[in-house]
């Protein structure tokens, strides 16, 4: 790693202006940044290289030591101390610094930038239907956030103007300032106050985004919502949060899903419970019933005898598995109900039928009269 060459890792030749670099830099970012590229290690390891060449040779005097010294004017010792190697090691340390932070002498620390700051990360909530949830759905998405600008192509320059240099930073995007203490000098350096960390100003800002590089606008996508979600689910989108500022790269956006309850089933993990009603004379004698699941009309046998409160479970028809195959089960609650009101008929059938069980029904007590309930009072 130590021979490196920066102007490779940028695509640029060793003449190029500090436009060619910022132009040549944005395009390798975008192309590399993990976010794009999540499962690819070769991907991360050339966006740190190029964030490394960009770091450097956009500062004039690291790139003026590069171009003298090699490599070693900038990562080993041939510059100098400390001035040659800030950072008191070789590449490894180097990489730390920008893309993890490092602590300095007497004990500070600091973090420098690896390029355009990201943009803010965001969050909308997306209402679904409860068999959205179950089986997924592909919902679309309507949101105001911060887009890159066209016009200036996310520069926040006017249109046949660019960026300058900052006077302040000389365009390093930072400030060293040298204090004593009890160990000697200590160099600590912080953002340019009068770019704020960019190394650049922008003497005429685009109409368009006031210099920001950015705009706010109307933005809408289709959500790909996988099966078995749930309420509450968070899913999060790397590159659909507001944009960075002057061509930094997007935020991430989380969706919240909000689903809706249903009037028939409940969620219970990954299984679901219904409800269903079945006849008395069903119950006790047996036959089948049709019963509407998410999926399809199933039939369901009712053993003779059944008792209320039997549980009929439906293997495989309950929510998909998130993080796993296949699905949870379907769980239906029998519910054995009693006839009311009878007709004489009915009633002299069932009295028959409690003779032939010999059930013993005994007598309904005789309801009260009104002379009765007043001397129950007054006794």
């Amino acid at each position: 790693m130590t021979d490196l060459d920066l102007y490779a890792a940028l695509g640029v030749d060793r003449n190029a202006t500090d436009d060619d670099l910022k132009r040549a830099y944005r395009a390798k970012a975008r192309a590399f940044h993990p976010d794009t590229n999540p499962d690819d290690p070769e991907a991360a390891e050339r966006f740190k290289e190029v964030s490394l060449a960009y770091e450097v040779l956009k500062d004039p005097e690291r790139r003026a030591r590069y171009d003298q010294f090699g490599p070693a004017g900038v990562f080993g010792s041939a510059a100098g101390g400390s001035y040659g190697d800030p950072f008191g090691g070789g590449l490894g340390d180097l990489f730390d610094a920008f893309f993890n932070g490092v602590g300095g002498m007497g004990g500070s620390s600091r973090r420098r930038r690896s390029g355009p700051t990201p943009g803010p990360d965001a969050e909308i909530t997306v209402r679904l239907e409860f068999a959205e949830a179950v089986f997924g759905v592909q919902h679309k998405v309507e949101i105001t956030t911060m887009v890159h600008c066209d016009e200036c192509e996310s520069t926040g320059a006017k249109e046949g103007t660019s960026p300058t240099r900052c006077n302040e930073c000389q365009g390093a995007g930072e400030v060293r300032r040298v204090r004593q203490s009890i160990l000697g000098q200590v160099i600590t350096a912080v953002p340019c106050g009068r770019c704020q960390g960019f190394g650049e100003s922008i003497e005429h800002p685009c109409p368009a985004c006031n210099g920001e590089g950015r705009r706010r606008s109307d933005v809408s996508f289709t959500v790909e919502i996988p099966a078995g979600v749930d309420d509450g689910s968070t899913l999060r989108l790397s590159d659909r949060g507001p944009a960075g500022f002057r061509g930094g790269p997007n935020g991430a956006l989380f969706v919240r899903l909000a689903v809706a309850g249903h009037d028939r089933f409940e969620r219970d993990d990954d299984d679901l419970h219904a409800r269903l009603v079945v006849p008395m004379t069903l119950a006790a004698l047996g036959g089948s019933v049709n019963f509407a699941t998410l999926d399809d009309e199933r039939e369901i046998a009712i053993e003779p005898g059944t008792q209320g409160g039997t549980v009929v479970t439906l293997r495989g028809l309950g929510v998909p598995r998130l993080r796993g195959r296949g699905r949870g089960d379907l769980h239906v609650h029998l519910h054995v109900e009693t006839p009311r009101p009878l007709d004489e008929a009915q009633s002299d059938l069932l009295r028959q039928l409690a003779e032939l069980r010999g059930d013993e029904l005994g007598q309904l007590p005789a309801s009260e009269g009104l002379f009765s309930k007043i001397r129950s009072v007054l006794s």
